[in-house]
């Protein structure tokens, strides 16, 4: 609650999402603030604890482009954030005692998503059994031509993450079972991985074909379809609707209970096994209040 007294958002109403549903925010978006150090210290303490706060990546990456020339609209988007977490003070990540070692990965992209270079967004987040090991929202270094690109150039990444993730758990002695489950909602994507015949038009993203090829003909990872409405990644690129987000039920997310890529009528903060600490769970949880 640090944050929210230092913002003096004490006694304000607290908000059901990160950011507004539709929020489009640019370089040149209004006045210069007066006094941008402020606007700089937030974003840096909200980057800290998005570490332990998946659900506000997407939105903290989104204001961290703008700590050079930060305008009106920007401060007043930190503080919605602010708003957001007075709502949900102790939610944390959760990882629960027992759990298997299976890997499970989700990656999405939004195309074109930033209006002044019109780079597209990556996201992905990598479940270690049921506990949310890995998360990343990121912008793309290139422009992509296709939403299709965009998701190849999302895959991509989230393989070279499982890599590195597989390395790490060597180190420390445990062996994960292959090929790696990773859901993708774009089929075109998905068809570029399986077509070993590159054509014209998918020349310019050859590098990241390989990257993703390569991992699925050798076994690594096992790339399926998932429909947009239960993809998690979702969270990690774009502003959703708060049924979407929290499902309009307040802030009290229960542990999940379903395998990781079985989806039912849960919320995406739910998948990500974000829960309330309580009294008999405070080794299990990283606290983020």
């Amino acid at each position: 609650m640090d944050i929210v007294k230092d913002s003096g958002l004490l006694q304000v109403k607290a908000a059901s999402t990160p950011l507004p549903l539709g929020l489009k925010l640019t370089a040149q978006c209004g006045a210069l603030l007066s006094n941008p150090d402020s606007f700089r210290r937030l974003i840096g303490r909200l980057l800290y604890l998005a570490f332990t706060r998946p659900d506000i990546s997407h939105s903290v990456q989104q204001l961290s482009q703008f700590l050079t020339h930060p305008c009106e609209a920007h401060w007043k988007a930190a503080l919605h954030i602010v708003r957001y977490l007075k709502g949900s003070p102790a939610l944390g990540l959760f990882f629960p005692s027992t759990s298997n070692f299976e890997l499970t990965a989700y990656c999405d992209a939004d195309w074109a998503s930033c209006p002044d270079s019109r780079r597209s967004l990556s996201g992905f987040c990598i479940f270690l059994g049921a506990a949310l090991v890995s998360f990343k929202t990121k912008k793309q270094s290139t422009v992509s031509r296709s939403t299709a690109e965009a998701e190849y150039r999302s895959m991509a990444a989230t393989v070279s993450e499982l890599k590195w993730l597989l390395y790490v758990l060597a180190d420390f002695g445990i062996s994960v079972s292959l090929p790696i489950s990773m859901f993708c909602d774009n089929q075109a994507a998905l068809h570029i991985m399986a077509n070993p015949v590159f054509h014209e038009r998918t020349k310019h993203i050859e590098l990241d074909c390989h990257v993703v090829r390569d991992a699925y003909k050798a076994g690594f990872v096992a790339p399926s379809h998932i429909r947009s409405a239960q993809q998690i990644a979702d969270l990690f690129t774009k502003i959703l609707p708060l049924k979407s987000h929290l499902g309009g039920g307040g802030v009290e997310i229960q542990q999940q209970q379903q395998p990781v890529g079985v989806v039912g009528a849960t919320t995406i903060v739910n998948k990500l096994q974000l829960k309330l600490m309580g009294d008999d769970e405070e080794d299990d949880i990283l606290d983020t209040g």
